[in-house]
């Protein structure tokens, strides 16, 4: 699908709130999906949050920016923090504005026979499915299909809080300079959270540290910066 001619003036440009940045009544019979900072009026997507407007293939819109603050929306995937657990569900912190449940049978395959356990404190990577206003959104560790995929639980490893901007740009296609340089030289996992959360695990905790430091220092990096960064924390690692 082509971006829609309104969107083009505004995509990957400053907008603010009250912008109006896509005319759906020229998009008749698609289906539009809305990320974060935006909000449809009639036939029109308007801006709520300050930011850069952002677009994906075939039909998403959002507004990227760089807060602490996360605002959950369908389809993200984010690192949640178990707090408690209930009959019927777990509650989790997403780092939104209330704790998200994640129902006992959300998992490939979940039934009564199989409900998983997680104690306090584990580290969850999940996909956001229902997030609307007044209330609490809900999460499931399965893709669209049903299946676990990379969903569940993350052991080890080590993991820390950054801004979404940051989350976005290390999800961001192609591969953001900072991760491929690491990944040319180190061999670690990762998971990275819309909600801006990221974990990082390895073999050898120095690369642990390596890693989260190169990550935590790149956000307002050129692609340029980010590789001299690696590079010298590279150095220091080889000493």
């Amino acid at each position: 699908m082509q971006i829609d001619s309104s969107a083009k003036t505004f995509v990957d440009k400053i907008v603010v709130p009250g912008d109006v940045v896509v005319d759906l009544s020229s998009m008749a019979n698609q289906t539009v999906r809305l990320g974060s900072g935006l909000r449809q009026e009639v036939d029109s997507l308007s801006v709520i949050t300050a930011g850069k407007l952002r677009f994906s293939k075939p039909n998403k819109y959002w507004v990227e920016n760089s807060q602490k603050r996360y605002v959950p929306c369908a389809g993200d995937t984010v690192l949640g923090i178990v707090v408690d657990s209930k009959p019927d569900n777990f509650l989790v912190d997403i780092k939104g504005p209330s704790l998200a449940f994640l129902p006992v049978l959300a998992f490939e395959g979940g039934t009564r026979r199989n409900i998983p356990k997680f104690e306090i404190g584990t580290l969850l990577y999940v996909r956001v499915v229902k997030a609307n206003n007044g209330m609490n959104p809900e999460l499931s560790c399965t893709d669209a299909s049903g299946k676990a995929a990379e969903f569940g639980s993350l052991k080890d490893g080590y993991m820390f809080e950054t801004s979404t901007g940051l989350s976005r740009m290390l999800l961001s296609s192609p591969t953001c300079p900072v991760l491929e340089a690491l990944g040319e030289k180190l061999s670690f996992e990762t998971a990275v959270g819309l909600n801006g959360r990221v974990w990082v695990n390895a073999s050898d905790p120095s690369v642990v540290i390596t890693v989260s430091n190169a990550i935590m220092g790149s956000e307002f990096l050129t692609g340029v910066q980010q590789k001299i960064m690696v590079e010298k924390l590279l150095q220091r690692l080889e000493v």
